[in-house]
């Protein structure tokens, strides 16, 4: 996961795969105005060139909540998390929409980018997206401007009915990109920023996990990849639970992925299975953590048998 061009070097020094987020909300806020085409189109292709033959995965604009960007005139909220935020103002002001995908399409000719949707609700919400993409590329086209014309499209689930249609939301793209943070947040009714309530967001909260197991379950039966990018993914401590689940895409800060790929490495999926079978039919939290400790003190595996 990165937020700016500045965090390139630390995807290619911990050897990672590629980007699976670039939150390029922070090209917004870091500017006084709205950024032009063009100044997204070199942020995006600069980091398609340094990826190469690595995928990069850009989200597209996702401010609202607790992202305020001052020039976007945006109405006060009683509750923001729950408001005007990421897809739905792009698809309220597409003027805004249009240029990002633009600026994605024609740095796809320079890498493999991927363009992925946050908060996405609803299949005709993510119809309309994938709409005005094509209304993109059918101007680039019109312009004799180069770009993959096959872009890979995805869907984050953050929202607990994305995790709950998954299924319907599968015909519709290419991958699935899980936000924990938000899925926790929006299926626990807790404001992660609000002190009051924060020591109840709990990652392993059974409808947690059961929307995340769903969500990866029905995806890959659809036949959709699906990785995770909330801050689960980097938590070295999860990461043979989301192994047993089923995931096997992760995406972090460059900064965590020595720890869990040598979580990885440690791991024997046979032999962790049982054990994520009882913390998947656990109500009782508490014995979900002791579970988890039980987990994370299996003896390591070995590196050529490891899952």
């Amino acid at each position: 996961n990165i937020g700016q061009e500045g965090d390139l070097p630390g995807v290619l020094e911990n050897d990672a795969e590629g980007i699976g987020l670039f939150r390029s909300e922070f090209l917004y806020l870091r500017k006084n105005d709205y950024p032009t085409e063009e100044d997204l189109f070199e942020a995006y292709k600069e980091g398609a060139q340094a990826m190469g033959q690595r995928k990069l995965i850009i989200r597209t604009l996702d401010i609202g909540a607790d992202k305020r960007v001052g020039y976007f005139n945006l109405p006060e909220e009683e509750n923001p998390a729950l408001g005007f935020r990421a897809i739905r103002i792009c698809l309220a002001r597409p003027e805004i929409f249009y240029t990002q995908l633009r600026a994605i399409l024609r740095a796809s000719h320079y890498g493999r980018i991927r363009v992925l949707f946050p908060m996405v609700n609803s299949v005709g919400e993510l119809r309309q997206a994938v709409s005005q993409l094509e209304l993109a590329k059918q101007e680039l086209e019109a312009e004799s401007i180069p770009f993959d014309r096959d872009i890979n499209v995805g869907a984050m689930i953050e929202i607990p009915s994305a995790a709950l249609t998954v299924n319907m939301l599968a015909k519709h793209v290419d991958f699935f990109s899980i936000g924990t943070n938000d899925l926790i947040q929006y299926t626990l009714a807790i404001d992660r920023n609000d002190d009051a309530v924060s020591h109840l967001y709990d990652p392993t909260h059974p409808a947690v996990l059961y929307l995340i197991w769903h969500t990866i379950k029905t995806a890959h039966k659809a036949g959709v990849p699906v990785s995770v990018c909330g801050e689960m993914a980097g938590d070295a401590r999860l990461t043979r639970l989301l192994l047993g689940m089923g995931l096997r895409k992760f995406s972090m800060p460059p900064a965590n992925l020595l720890a869990v790929k040598r979580a990885v490495l440690d791991t024997h999926l046979d032999r962790i299975a049982p054990v994520v079978s009882k913390i998947l039919r656990t109500q009782d939290e508490m014995k979900i953590h002791d579970y988890l400790t039980q987990l994370n003190e299996m003896p390591a595996a070995a590196v050529a048998s490891a899952g």
